[in-house]
């Protein structure tokens, strides 16, 4: 018996169709290149908050640099680095007081506001502005700070 065309048409479209199982395998592919590219943004996303926090600290330096060189001396643990955006009433009360950060720039990209220790812990002779990193603890590896 001769083949027909509609014979003929329909082995060949059942040669180039995809099974289920080929189906499943190519959205488990694509699942899982997803899920990878998930992970690395991910971790792109801490890399920026840790470099983004740095240079908070560094501006926060910057300020307190320049709060010592207008009142000779930094802010107290009380006043703490809210003196820089506010004039401190407690004494050492600062004899020329300008507001050199604004209150936005004293939290960390978690929303947690910056540490000020004076006189430091780890900056023995100074002071410690920091983080308490992703974590949110306080003296843990992820602390992100001027040591």
């Amino acid at each position: 018996m001769k083949p027909t065309a509609t014979s003929r048409v329909r082995k060949h479209l059942g040669a180039a169709a995809f099974t289920l199982l080929e189906m499943m395998v190519v959205l488990l592919i694509i699942a899982l290149i997803i899920g990878s590219v998930a992970v690395m943004m991910g971790g792109i996303e801490n890399n920026a908050q840790g470099v983004t926090t740095s240079a908070k600290v560094n501006g926060i330096q910057g300020a307190l640099m320049s709060y010592k060189m207008a009142n000779l001396t930094y802010p107290t643990q009380e006043q703490g680095l809210e003196a820089l955006v506010t004039r401190p009433t407690s004494q050492p009360a600062p004899k020329r007081w300008t507001q050199l950060l604004k209150a936005d720039s004293l939290t960390d990209p978690w929303g947690r506001k910056m540490a000020y220790r004076n006189p430091g812990k780890r900056n023995t002779n100074g002071y410690d502005v920091y983080s308490f990193g992703p974590d949110g603890l306080d003296n843990t590896e992820d602390d992100i700070g001027n040591w």
